[in-house]
């Protein structure tokens, strides 16, 4: 840890530790809080009162964030000439949990986007978003309250690893020229000469550690089911190898704490039928078996002996009911359903543009971005963040729904075991809500509603945090 970044001497308190998959957290950790660009500011200075607020109530002095600013975005740029200076990375890093607002993406050269060069550079490999409805929030779904699902998207690659190259250039043309005669010779397939190219790369290492996080958090937290969500009916090699490699790390560091959908069909199929034959298991699990060549059925007939050789001991006779599901859906498919029948979720593991199309579709039911909250996080470290944007023409006028910074700040809490806190915050935002006290993204939505300011809207949280006492999670 170093005395100072970015020329701010360093305050006084405990540093988060990390050992073995452990996070240390001392009373009173420093914690690097960026700002934000445009709406950030009044942002932050509400978060952070609900935050320091919360902490207080819950802990009556015992625990305290000690806040240390770090920079990036405009402030960085116009201070230090650079968007992303190397100290604030460093700081991230020294500290390990940081927490920020919306950042302006850099128009022009440069970086493409300051919160994925955090991710990259950081490895924060799981972009994590819980969605779920507090009450009182408008929606424009019938039953809002059916939606609780937490979201893992994969955050270092797939299309947001940025390998790509435009239309016309030499490195197009070259690419196009190898892919269309040497990978494509003999075939019907070729690129055509103007297109543009990107690269999508899904990666063993990186789909595991993102499905193995997935698990983890599930079996921790009672969730029912882990979703793996592909496009691998048609891109079969990189997100149907997602989905493969998903259930391969299920089984193979799972085995005892989960079952598969599949092997759930065959487990009780087992144990509606204790003398049914292979043959007429794997008919069920696959109908239509009859028409299906030889190959096939005995592939068919392999799995289901081979299921109920290997678990059928520890999972059958109702067991595998108690066990955490393992299950995939298409891409297009979770859309459609996360809308008509979302209870039947609890947490979807993702590739980058899959998770980050669901989890803005997720969010749209239960209040939208300005209330949805996010974190990136890898092995060691953690930033939590807002979701939406910086809406720069509603800066400094203290209008903006502070909802996504502070839930982010709850999901920050209970990473950290502060859960009480969390609770406090949780308790006061659906209060608020539930009272018609709201920002004027929400007001516009709710009959009888009062507007309130971005400053107000916390003051009223923090009146609310004092009707209950919080329970922990």
């Amino acid at each position: 840890m170093a005395a100072s970044y970015n020329g701010v001497p360093v305050p006084k308190g405990g540093q988060i530790g990390y050992s073995k998959g452990q996070y240390q957290v001392p009373d009173h950790p420093i914690i690097p809080f960026i700002e934000g660009d445009g709406t950030g500011r009044d942002i932050w200075k509400a978060s952070a009162r609900v935050f320091d607020a919360a902490v207080e109530k819950a802990y009556k002095g015992k625990r305290r964030v000690v806040w240390y600013e770090v920079f990036a975005g405009e402030k960085a740029k116009s201070r230090f000439d650079t968007w992303l200076p190397d100290e604030t990375v460093n700081a991230i890093r020294d500290f390990r949990v940081a927490i920020k607002g919306p950042l302006t993406t850099p128009v022009g050269g440069g970086i493409r986007s300051l919160n994925v060069a955090l991710r990259q550079i950081l490895d924060l490999y799981a972009c994590i978003r819980p969605v779920k409805y507090y009450k009182g929030t408008p929606s424009p779904v019938k039953h809002p309250e059916r939606m609780d699902i937490v979201i893992y998207r994969e955050n270092t690659e797939d299309v947001y690893a940025g390998v790509e190259w435009e239309e016309g250039t030499p490195e197009a043309k070259k690419l196009i020229e190898f892919l269309n005669k040497d990978m494509l010779k003999g075939g019907k397939k070729q690129i055509r000469l103007d297109s543009g190219v990107g690269i999508k790369p899904i990666s063993i290492t990186g789909t595991k550690r993102l499905v193995r996080m997935a698990i983890q958090y599930a079996l921790a937290s009672g969730r029912k089911s882990v979703t793996l969500v592909h496009k691998g009916n048609i891109q079969k090699f990189t997100e149907g190898a997602f989905r493969k490699w998903g259930y391969e790390l299920a089984v193979e560091e799972f085995r005892e704490q989960v079952v598969t959908e599949r092997e759930s069909w065959i487990l009780d199929n087992k144990d509606k039928n204790p003398n049914i034959s292979v043959e007429e298991n794997a008919a069920q699990v696959e109908p239509g078996m009859e028409f299906a060549p030889e190959e096939f059925r005995q592939s068919v007939y392999k799995e289901v002996l081979a299921v109920l050789e290997a678990i059928y001991a520890t999972h059958g006779k109702g067991a595998w009911k108690k066990k955490l599901m393992i299950n995939d859906r298409i891409a297009d498919s979770i859309f459609q359903q996360v809308v008509t029948r979302a209870d039947e979720y609890s947490v979807l593991a993702t590739p980058n543009l899959n998770g980050d199309y669901i989890s803005d579709a997720c969010a749209a039911q239960v209040g939208g971005l300005g209330i949805a909250p996010g974190a990136n996080v890898g092995d060691g470290y953690a930033c939590f963040e807002a979701t939406h944007g910086t809406a720069p023409k509603y800066a400094d006028k203290d209008v903006i729904n502070p909802g996504s910074v502070i839930l982010s700040g709850v999901m920050m809490f209970r990473f950290l075991g502060w859960n009480e806190a969390a609770d406090l915050i949780e308790q006061g935002i659906e209060r608020t809500i539930e009272q018609k006290k709201v920002t004027y993204d929400f007001e516009r939505l709710m009959e009888g509603a009062t507007k309130v300011k971005t400053s107000e809207f916390a003051s009223y949280i923090i009146e609310k945090m004092e009707a209950g006492v919080p329970t922990t999670a």
